[in-house]
């Protein structure tokens, strides 16, 4: 019988953060606590890891990469199920059904970490799955399913202890990458709105590569966008209408003729 080791799997997120919160709280067996850092976090996010590490006293293990993600977004070359893009370098933008970052900058460095474990251990992992996302329940611990805390319980419960993440859930639903191409209208704009340095570095890398940041706009069309939306407001005009869209499409093209 190989002794048992609790592992945290922790995102930094708000569902993750209660749910640690939470077990050191009422004494549960906590003997790792594992963050994968890709690269892409929010400034606030390596501050709120410091904090955690100090509320909570324990050290919080990160792992990351030995590749970076311009690595794999410039220049990995893998096999391709498309041969027509075996002329292209790099992986480029994620999609809906190929969202490689996750599976080459996280799950793939956290498995490997746990495999080594695994030979002296056995392993108790405790994933932080909200009671509203119970479809993504797998074989693991998810504590939060157990206490029936959902997402907005969660962040609740880390507001009250102190940990705010710098305001960054007043601006975005989800607090991971900041470059996700998956991520809504809301969270870009915001994106734009306040940070402007990571909006210059998502331009450059969009305008680096060869497949568009979005299927509907690029980069640099986001920003013409938001800017129109701006404007039209100011003119007493109501978004998300039909005017609207009509007005949008005819200065986006204009924009574009203006730079070719």
């Amino acid at each position: 019988m190989k002794p048992e080791k609790y592992i945290v799997s922790l995102s930094g997120g708000k569902d993750s953060t209660a749910m640690l919160l939470r077990l050191l709280e009422e004494n549960r067996p906590v003997d790792l606590i594992l963050y994968c850092d890709t690269g892409l976090e929010f400034p606030q996010m390596y501050d709120h890891l410091n904090r955690l590490e100090d509320y909570t006293g324990k050290e919080i293990i990160r792992l990351k990469a030995s590749r970076d993600f311009e690595y794999y977004f410039f220049e990995y070359h893998p096999k391709r199920k498309n041969p027509l893009l075996d002329q292209f370098d790099g992986m480029s933008w994620p999609g809906p059904r190929n969202r490689w970052c996750t599976g080459m900058l996280k799950i793939r460095i956290v498995n490997d970490y746990l495999k080594k474990l695994r030979e002296s251990y056995t392993l108790i992992e405790y994933i932080g799955v909200a009671a509203d996302e119970t479809e993504r329940i797998k074989e693991k611990r998810y504590p939060l399913v157990e206490w029936g805390m959902t997402e907005q319980d969660c962040l609740a419960y880390c507001y009250e202890r102190g940990f705010s993440w710098g305001g960054l859930y007043e601006l975005f639903d989800r607090v991971s990458c900041w470059c996700c191409p998956l991520q809504g209208l809301k969270g870009l704009r915001n994106l734009y709105k306040h940070f402007p340095d990571l909006w210059q570095q998502l331009q450059t890398w969009d305008e680096a590569t060869w497949r568009q940041f979005r299927k509907d706009y690029s980069v640099r069309e986001l920003a013409w966008r938001f800017e129109f939306e701006k404007e039209w407001e100011a003119r007493g005009g109501k978004l998300r209408t039909r005017a609207f869209f009509s007005a949008l499409k005819e200065e986006l093209a204009q924009r574009k003729q203006e730079v070719m």
